[in-house]
């Protein structure tokens, strides 16, 4: 039988352990290694898109002993167990294999190995040419003219004068020149002191093994003593023996039988989701996964795919239609809604349309101001959302939508105060997960639901190209927004019942973010005010400043250059300069990177200058230029936006402007903070925790030393160094105090000796006493942060004081790199989290009090800090209040102390 496609042989065993070792820490959310996976698969993938075989099949090794360890007890004796984490992929692989439509082979008693010779030799009987895809020198042995090997992970093929080119022998050779060499991977002895030439040298001269002993005695030293020794001991013919692929296995398949299925695509998604190979996922779910053997019929409107889910969508045009949807609506336990905007801001958004959902499958989208030429008429807006109201504004009524603060901001615009916001599915995925990537709905829906949801991009166009969605037709805008609700109603339906299941996690979704969400819309609505000239004159001096930076590094240079740019610093400082390459970048390039400046900077002036002159250019172009940008038109005021599911510790961040990133050690920073003042008449107030995370510590660890030292309102870092320099509290020093300091805050981020060493620029020894001492003196502290990995490792995560839970994926890495940041992350993870849980808690305590004091703003939350906007009149009572109620936000074994201050401004006031 012959056939113009080869029969394609892998060697699922060889990949398994390579693709293993190259990636070995890839990991899903949940800390499930994938790595394996991913490569194996990979490979399968290419494989097929560069062969497309229908003759093929997967070869893996079948548990249990095999005739070599009958021959040789000591074969493969040294190997280490199978790492738990592979272990674990193993059945994984084996069923994608499978779904991909690959025969899989494993056969008792031999190895993969084995099985492919046995095939290939079966193969080329019939006819057939013969392709394997393996990494694995041994099978250079079955090279001849019909089979060759192909390694899919460098993309080399290797024929017979491939096989001559790189081991200097012939293919028929490969057997005694593997026998002469010894594997040590595999305990194959060899002949001691032989090494890849002198065994290609030997076979060269005398042909083969057998020639070799019967000419022995003429090789001279002690290379000759070690291969008479071997021969002797009948080492060297077992050698031979224990290499020699068997190609007479008895198998139940020819290779004429190994043909090629159609891909199980239903099992390929299932597994693409577990393992949260998303763009794999996506290609099944798009019908476009040639390399799976996809066959699904593609269907189109318009270039927006029909989704994947069956749905029934509406567009509401009619009077009628509309009282039909709003019955159902209000008839609903429960409906899913989105908004359809002109803009991201949500102070300028206008509404283009709204989409509601009361049961999965069955949505309608209602347009309200599409306006491109020949838009069929809709129902008026301001009609519409007037008898919208009372249902968006009925608590009792519950709603449910994916990033609800903002969809409630920018109902806020039309005088619409959202409310009974039940769920948010985003922070359903966030609460349940808050380590996984990204919680918007296009990639829960592929990871939950397998569903891959129409893009904005797909009815809207991208970059400069792209119009607003008043301008989407409604043919397409229709199925887009529909769809927005639809898969909001069957996200939530996914996911309520995985919160449910971890009471802890449902009660501070229900109690904490979800309350949260509309404090949150409150503050950003309420803005901060800034003072525009202010701005504009910092601006001008930093120009000025940064000139004369410029001014000074072209001196130190004996040039000018372009300080900005990586490759002309690069140029002067290493080029011309000389100074030493700390680092590399992947290209091979010395790294200007600012770790690298910084660490250059304390020998160097250059490296110092250009460190100041980025410092004062990223503040110049982030907030002195860009704030008075920012000003709202309508408010005369700037209002950031604050994300409740971005950071994995439960911590808030914000952009538009991104208040948390204002220095407040440098000058320059504070003087930015000096343009965030209070309106006439008002003061701005500023609370914060004091060392809330250090506090966070003696509650959690349960040190003595330390809680006594907050119970005492001493001032913890000098009582550390006078528990660490053992000398009395009112004899330590400034520079013993900042000691301990760093001592204090860098066991918390889980800061190596070599990390204190480098901050206090105190040698590694000096630096491992300190930590000693450390843990000596708070004996609690200590088997705090040991408990806390052990649970991290036996758990897959951590948790805070109130239940928010830290998923550790790397915990168990192979690589010593990611597990050791993964320990430390351990660590201070619940500090941090925990930290982020109390001013939250202190935001709803505080937001139910000013419910009943309108003339009180909140109007920022910066890391531990709330900003308020307060009439001077009423200074007094209002900072006593907020004290009160922030320092009551947690019970902990520790006080929790709230620091205030006053002032014209945001600077004067921290």
């Amino acid at each position: 039988m012959a056939d113009s496609k080869p029969l394609v042989l892998v060697d699922g065993s060889s990949y398994l352990y390579r693709a293993f070792h190259a990636m070995p820490s890839l990991s899903n959310s949940r800390g499930e290694a994938t790595g394996a996976t991913y490569g194996v698969v990979n490979m399968l993938r290419r494989l097929l898109n560069d062969y497309d075989p229908q003759h093929v099949a997967v070869v893996f090794d079948a548990k249990g002993k095999t005739f070599r360890d009958e021959l040789y007890p000591e074969y493969k004796a040294h190997r280490p167990p199978m790492p738990d984490e592979l272990r674990g992929q193993i059945a994984p692989i084996h069923a994608m294999v499978e779904a991909m439509g690959f025969p899989l082979i494993m056969v008792e008693g031999v190895e993969a190995d084995d099985v492919i010779g046995t095939l290939a030799v079966q193969a080329e009987a019939q006819g057939m040419s013969v392709l394997i895809s393996t990494g694995d020198k041994d099978m250079a042995q079955l090279v001849d003219a019909k089979v060759t090997l192909v390694n899919t992970m460098s993309d080399t093929l290797m024929d017979v004068a491939g096989v001559e080119e790189k081991f200097g022998v012939t293919p028929e050779q490969i057997i005694d020149y593997l026998a002469l060499i010894g594997d040590t991977s595999d305990n194959v002895p060899g002949v001691s002191k032989v090494g890849p030439k002198t065994a290609a040298k030997w076979l060269q001269a005398y042909g083969s093994i057998d020639a070799i002993i019967a000419k022995a005695d003429e090789i001279k030293g002690k290379v000759g003593e070690y291969l008479r020794e071997s021969i002797a001991s009948g080492q060297l013919l077992l050698s031979r023996e224990l290499v020699t692929i068997k190609c007479d296995v008895a198998l139940e398949q020819g290779p004429a039988e190994l043909l090629r299925r159609p891909a199980d695509t239903e099992t390929l998604k299932k597994y693409y989701g577990e393992m949260e190979f998303k763009s794999w996922l996506a290609e099944l779910l798009s019908n476009n996964d040639s390399d799976a053997g996809e066959n699904q019929e593609q269907t189109s409107n318009e270039g927006v795919e029909t989704p994947v889910v069956t749905a029934e969508y509406e567009t509401v045009l009619e009077w009628q239609q509309f009282d039909s949807w709003l019955e159902k609506l209000q008839q609903a336990e429960l409906f899913a809604f989105d908004t359809e905007t002109t803009s991201l801001n949500y102070m300028d958004a206008a509404i283009v349309g709204l989409s509601f959902a009361v049961e999965a499958g069955k949505a309608a989208y209602l347009p309200l101001a599409h306006n491109y030429p020949g838009a069929p008429a809709q129902l008026p807006r301001d009609e519409v959302l007037a008898r919208l109201k009372p249902l968006l504004e009925d608590a009792n009524q519950l709603k449910v939508g994916q990033n609800l603060k903002y969809d409630m901001s920018v109902l806020a615009n039309y005088d619409i105060t959202l409310r009974g916001i039940a769920y948010d599915t985003m922070l359903e995925s966030y609460v349940l997960d808050s380590t996984a990537t990204r919680h918007n709905m296009d990639a829960l829906s592929l990871k939950y639901l397998g569903h891959k949801t129409i893009k904005y991009e797909e009815v809207a166009g991208k970059g400069a190209k792209q119009i607003g969605f008043n301008e989407v037709a409604l043919e397409q805008a229709a199925p887009y927004a529909a769809e927005d609700a639809d898969i909001t109603l069957r996200l939530h339906q996914t996911l309520w019942p995985r919160l449910e299941g971890e009471p802890e996690l449902a009660a501070l979704y229900k109690e904490m973010e979800v309350p949260l969400l509309s404090i949150l819309s409150r503050i950003e609505r309420n803005g901060v005010l800034v003072d525009s000239a202010m701005l504009q004159q910092q601006s001008g001096e930093l120009a000025a400043k940064m000139q004369q930076i410029e001014t000074e590094a072209f001196k130190e240079a004996g040039e000018s250059f372009n300080i900005a740019s990586p490759k002309q610093i690069q140029g002067i400082l290493f080029e011309k300069m000389g100074l030493p390459v700390l680092k590399k970048t992947p290209k091979g390039q010395p790294s200007t990177a600012e770790e690298v400046l910084v660490e250059l900077a304390q020998d160097y002036p250059l490296p110092r200058l250009i460190l100041e002159h980025r410092s004062l250019s990223k503040l110049k172009s982030t907030y002195t230029d860009k704030l008075p940008q920012m000003v709202s038109p309508h408010t005369g005021r700037v209002h950031t936006s604050y994300h409740q599911a971005v950071a994995a510790t439960g911590r808030l961040s914000s952009s538009d402007p991104n208040l948390q990133n204002i220095p407040v050690r440098s000058e320059e920073g504070r003087r930015i903070r000096q343009a965030f003042i209070a309106p006439e008449g008002s003061k701005i107030l500023a609370a914060d925790y004091s060392q809330i995370e250090l506090r966070i510590m003696a509650h959690l660890s349960g040190d003595e030393g330390l809680l006594k030292a907050f119970a005492a309102g001493e001032d913890v870092h000098r009582a550390t160094a006078a528990e660490v320099f053992e000398i009395p509290l009112d004899e330590v020093t400034s520079d013993q105090r900042r000691s301990a300091k760093a001592i204090n805050f860098g066991l918390i981020y889980g800061m190596s000796a070599f990390g204190l060493a480098k901050q206090l620029d105190i040698d590694r020894a000096a630096a491992q006493e300190y930590v000693n001492l450390y843990f000596a003196r708070y004996p609690g502290v200590k088997a705090y942060m040991e408990a806390t990995r052990e649970q991290a490792r036996e758990q897959g995560y951590v948790e805070t004081v109130f239940g928010r839970r830290l998923y550790i994926p790397d915990i168990k890495s192979s690589n010593g790199q990611r597990r050791q940041y993964a320990e430390r992350t351990a660590i201070n993870a619940p500090m941090q989290g925990t930290a982020a849980d109390i001013i939250k808690r202190a935001m709803l305590a505080v937001d139910g009090w000013l419910q009943d004091e309108p003339d009180i703003r909140m109007v920022m939350q910066v890391h531990d800090e709330l900003v308020f906007e307060v009439p001077e009149a009423r200074l007094d009572t209002v900072q006593g209040k907020i004290i009160e109620l922030m320092s009551a936000a947690a019970e902990l074994n520790v006080p929790l102390l709230v620091e205030a201050g006053v002032g014209d401004n945001w600077d004067q006031a921290h």
